[in-house]
């Protein structure tokens, strides 16, 4: 055999290796990748955005600001009561 044909089965044994290690990455890159996206539809599904979270808030105060005067107007008429 010659070194040429030795060499050029080594350089296509080295670029087929490389073309199966690279096409391996790409085919996990692609799974991986649409693992993400479902990833991040289920967080979509899950979890609540702060306008959300700052709405719930704001109502949740709304209607403890309207407890906490109806007890105060309560407390002020028992003490009227009994003075």
């Amino acid at each position: 055999m010659e070194a040429g044909t030795i060499w050029n089965g080594i350089l296509t044994f080295a670029f087929g290796l490389l073309g199966w290690v690279l096409k391996n990455y790409i085919e996990d890159l692609k799974r991986i990748t649409v693992l993400l996206n479902r990833t991040r539809e289920e967080i979509a599904k899950e979890y609540v955005t702060k306008g959300e979270v700052h709405a719930d808030i704001n109502r949740v105060m709304h209607r403890l600001e309207a407890l906490d005067a109806k007890l105060d107007r309560l407390l002020e008429s028992r003490a009227k009561g009994h003075v």
